[in-house]
């Protein structure tokens, strides 16, 4: 069993700035890449910001210069840093990990129950 488990989430004003983290839980062997996606009400969920296990990394055009992912082996744990909050930036915003479980040779996709950031005044 393995959990994905998001915190950082609120209200903020906009210019403002928010820190999100999401921490992989359980029968964990290795983590590929950790990402960060968002859907706004009526929208597409879409991708955020998303790093592999070597770092490299990748943003969506919109959050481009004002978040930065990282992650923390140590601790299964991904991540994203947001400055310059906009109105737009308003989403769910949801983790995903790419994982080796113990009991699996294939890697596997896993998401957590998301959390809301509102950008507003």
């Amino acid at each position: 069993q393995v959990q994905l488990v998001e915190s950082g989430g609120g209200l903020v004003q906009p210019g403002g700035s928010l820190r999100l983290s999401c921490a992989a839980s359980g029968s964990i062997r290795v983590i590929n890449a950790m990402g960060w996606y968002r859907q706004a009400p009526g929208k597409q969920r879409e991708l955020v910001a998303s790093i592999t296990s070597s770092g490299d990394t990748v943003y969506g055009d919109s959050v481009k210069g004002r978040f930065a992912i990282s992650r923390d082996d140590a601790k299964n744990t991904v991540y994203l840093q947001m400055t310059g909050l906009k109105p737009e930036d308003t989403a769910v915003y949801y983790c995903n990990a790419a994982l080796l479980r113990y009991s699996n040779i294939r890697l596997e996709d896993y998401w957590g129950q998301g959390t809301q950031v509102t950008v507003s005044s």
